[in-house]
């Protein structure tokens, strides 16, 4: 084999590639402002329905749909479809993208937030995080963190990849939970 052979050819984008890669950014952008349309219509309707006030806001990035519901003064109404330990937000989360399903025959990956609480907790998992890297390196070995749910468990694999540790998802199901280590 010759010393030629082995190199790298390397292929100019065309305009046209160029305009083809941006106009599926815009198709995927604009599939995404649907998701938040259709979301924001059904979390609208069931807000009416339960006679709660709140402001729908939809972001879109980083590939995903986001949608706030809050309030301008503090509402307990708002912070009962969070839930004990989220568990309604999960569930009226799930709703929302089972209304895009319905409505596009595409899966969703759109996140809801309620009164602030999915960022207020990302504060708390990265505690969380913080604190099982310090014990793996005091006492060495691998730290079990309670059950969470996927989105959650993705908070935390960040921070603790930030920290330079490693961890691993375990068990299945409402069990599931992360285990941080060292290697």
């Amino acid at each position: 084999m010759s010393a030629e052979s082995t190199e790298e050819v390397i292929t100019p984008v065309t305009e046209d590639q160029e305009d083809s890669q941006e106009e599926t950014q815009s198709k995927t952008a604009s599939r995404l402002e649907e998701e938040g349309d259709i979301a924001a219509d059904y979390l609208e309707e069931l807000l009416d329905i339960a006679d709660i006030d709140g402001d729908i806001d939809i972001e879109v990035r980083n590939g995903r749909t986001y949608i706030s519901i809050g309030a301008d003064e503090e509402s307990a109404a708002l912070d009962s479809l969070v839930g004990r330990d989220g568990e309604v937000l999960e569930a009226l989360q799930e709703l929302a993208r089972l209304s895009v399903l319905s409505a596009t025959e595409s899966r969703s990956r759109l996140v809801l937030d309620i009164n602030g609480y999915r960022k207020e907790r990302a504060g708390v998992l990265q505690k969380i995080a913080e604190d099982a890297a310090a014990k793996v390196k005091a006492d060495g070995g691998t730290v079990a963190l309670e059950p969470m749910s996927a989105y959650e468990r993705k908070i935390v694999h960040d921070a603790v990849a930030d920290l330079g540790y490693v961890s691993e998802s375990e068990g299945e199901g409402a069990g599931r939970h992360i285990v941080v280590s060292a290697d």
